[in-house]
Parts: C-alpha cells; structure tokens; sequence
C-alpha cells in the first residue's frame, strides 16, 4: 500500500516564473474577474442596442358567446341592420424607433464603456496581487524546505555528538549528566524537524492548490529564481509611479465618470421623449367588418409632468455619489502613500538585516569553533557547546530566511506601486 502511495506522488521541480504562470492561469479570483469582464461587455452592447428600433407583432382570436349590441348608423342618419358577430380575429405589428431621449442613450453607453473598462482594470490590479500571492507561497515553500534541510543537517551533527558522547561516557571520560543534556537537544532538534516537515506538507499542499496541481505533487523550489538584482529607486519616484501606474485609482476614476454622467442622465427626465412610430393593422369579424392594409405612421412624443417635482432627489443623491467617489479617491492616494513608504521602509530594512544575518553566520561559526576548543581542551562545558552549536543553526535560519524575504519585500514594493506586472 505505501508503494502504491508512492508512486501516485508527482515530483515537480518548480521555478518562481513558472508558479506565477500557473497561478496566474488557475486563480479563480481572475477567472472571476473575467467573468465580470463578459458580463461588463454584455452591459456595453445591450446599451448600444437600445437605439435599435423596438418592433412588436400581436393577435388574438375572441369567441362571443353572446350576441353583442351592434347599431350601425347609416350616412342618411337611420339605423342600419344589427349584424350577428360572434368572433373576432385582429393581428398588429407595431414599430418603434427613438429619436430624442434626453440623451439617456449616450449616457447609457459611454456608462457601460466606462464600466467595462474599470472592469479591465480590476482584473489587471487582481493580477498583480495574484502574482504578490504566488511569490509569498513560493518563499514560504522554500524557506519551510531550507529550514527542514538546515535542520536535518544540524540533527545528523548533533547526533554523531551523542555518539561520540556516549564512547565517552562509557570510557569513563565524560560525566552521565554531559551526554544527557547532548541527548535532550537531539530529542528538541528532533521534535524542531518534526515541526518543520509539517510546514513544508502545509506550504507545499497551499502551493498546489494555487496552482492548480494535484495535492499529490511534492514541489521542489528552484532556489535560482529567488536569487535578483534589484535596481531600487528614490521613494519619491515609486509614489510617483504609483499615482500613474496603479490600476485602482485608474478604475476608480472611471467610476467617478460613470458617477458624473449619472448627474446628466437624472437631469434628462426633465426633457420629453421623441419617437417615429409605424404599424400594421388587420381585423377580421365575419359578417361585420374586415380590414386590410391599414398601415399608419406618426411621431409620438412622451412626457412625464411628475419628474418636475420628482427629479430633484435624484439629482441630489447623483451628486452624493459623486462626492462619495472623490472622497475614495482622496483616501485611496493618502493610503497608496502610506503603503509605499511602509514597503520602501521594509525592503531596506531587509537589506540591513542581511547585512547584520551575515556577520552574525560569521560569528556563529568563528564561535561555535572557539567553544569547540575550549571544550576539548576541558575550558568550556558541554552546555556552552550545545549553546554555541544551537546559535549557529539559528543564525543560519535567519539569513536563509532574510534572503527570500528580501526578494518578497521587493516585489510587494513594485505591486504597491502599481509596475508588478510589467516585471
């Protein structure tokens, strides 16, 4: 059964660049703004296709069961006979083409233009933060494989010290309390990779799912692709960059046009409504009437009195959207603001903290050495060993970590400024 198991398991090495080109194809997120997109193109054409003539054809047969009262008045002025009907068949068709709305249709289809291409804009910013999302899981999948790795390493060491420990001990050159304490890390280390390997299933299995791939598939994280050269800029440049790059003050500012043109389109029920008109009328009453040929045109015109006294509440609700709107617009560059000083801020303290992870590796390991003779020359205790060796496993974990947390630091700064998916 665990050979079966074993054999269902996929093994994937896995690029940074292939994992965005996957999450980017499997989100569900931009498959729904996809959707949305259709739907927003969908609005678009119904818009145009109100200007389009509306034409109705209708019929009907009556029976009459009862014998209607029909006086026909004759041209002298007498009464004519009293026909007997008692059916009627009627058949219209009526054409209908808009000439003057107030311009509600212009309104409604520049509305709809602007709509979907917030829509598009949406799905780019959605983008963006699916490729932000993938870059996040893949750093987690490689920091959770690097510590399992580090740690296996520090286990397989830590071992061979309780190994060589207990020759010791047994020689009567070492005290039962020493190996004991070297026991007791190899049994923390132990239950630390435990801990570890739990991660690395939970990041990796997080990683399928984004990208689509079965459960199953055991990823290996190319750690080449998290190795960049960044070029950083001034803050003041990426605030620049993001006030014309960021796709949601793009699509908010559509918004706020569609608001503005609401403002027009309530304003046009104050003006009548203008429309050619055409139709076709044929009747049949058997032993009273028949019609053919009765074609009629016209103009018609409509006008609602009660939009005099009913538009102005609409006006006024018109124009709260549009202050509503330029007040989100207010907040949402006060915020991008914010969002980018906080991300420039946190790429250089990635840097620094590098900087400081690489010297302490260093010191570790000049430490761990230094301890390592001391103890031999019976200068240091075992306690001092064990410290020295579990400071340097962390050290390496910090800087393992800082490095990928620098590429994520980077990138979150070029989404916030709106230029993640030209990079």
């Amino acid at each position: 059964m665990s050979i079966c198991h074993v054999q269902a398991q996929e093994i994937r090495h896995l690029s940074l660049k292939e994992a965005i080109n996957l999450g980017i194809t499997n989100s569900h997120l931009l498959k729904s703004n996809r959707a949305k997109i259709e739907e927003a193109i969908a609005v678009s054409m119904e818009a145009n296709e109100r200007k389009l003539p509306d034409f109705s054809v209708s019929g009907s047969y009556l029976y009459l069961p009862i014998q209607p009262n029909i006086i026909l008045k004759s041209s002298s002025g007498g009464n004519g006979d009293n026909p007997k009907v008692n059916q009627v068949v009627y058949g219209m068709a009526n054409v209908s083409l808009p000439i003057y709305t107030g311009g509600k249709f212009s309104y409604a289809i520049e509305s709809a233009k602007y709509l979907e291409q917030a829509a598009r804009l949406d799905e780019e910013e959605n983008r963006a933060a699916v490729i932000l999302n993938t870059i996040n899981a893949f750093s987690n999948l490689y920091k959770s494989k690097s510590t399992v790795n580090l740690v296996k390493e520090n286990l397989a060491q830590s071992n061979k010290r309780v190994k060589d420990f207990s020759n010791l001990e047994k020689n009567g050159l070492l005290a039962r309390n020493d190996l004991l304490k070297a026991e007791l890390q190899s049994s923390n280390i132990e239950l630390a990779l435990l801990d570890a390997e739990s991660n690395l299933k939970l990041a990796n299995i997080n990683m399928d799912l984004m990208l689509g791939l079965p459960e199953q598939t055991t990823l290996i994280p190319d750690s080449a692709s998290l190795v960049q050269t960044n070029s950083i800029k001034t803050l003041e440049e990426y605030e620049q960059l993001a006030l014309l790059e960021r796709k949601d003050i793009e699509a908010l500012s559509l918004r706020k046009k569609v608001a503005d043109i609401g403002i027009k389109n309530v304003k046009a029920d104050y003006y009548p409504s203008l429309a050619l008109t055409a139709g076709y009328v044929a009747a049949d009453i058997p032993n009273f009437l028949t019609i053919t040929n009765a074609v009629n045109l016209g103009v018609g015109v409509k006008y609602n009195l009660s939009s005099l006294w009913k538009t102005k509440s609409k006006i006024a609700q018109a124009h709260a959207r549009v202050h509503q709107l330029t007040e989100s617009e207010q907040m949402l560059n006060d915020q991008i603001r914010l969002q980018i000083n906080q991300d420039y801020q946190g790429y250089l303290l990635s840097e620094k903290k590098i900087e400081v992870y690489q010297k302490a590796v260093e010191q570790a390991a000049e430490n761990y050495r230094i301890t390592k003779n001391k103890y031999d020359n019976t200068l240091a205790t075992t306690n001092d060993l064990l410290d020295a060796d579990l400071a340097q496993l962390q050290t390496k974990l910090n800087l393992s970590n800082a490095t990928v947390d620098k590429v994520v630091a980077y990138n979150k700064l070029l989404q916030t400024s709106g230029i993640l998916n030209n990079n």
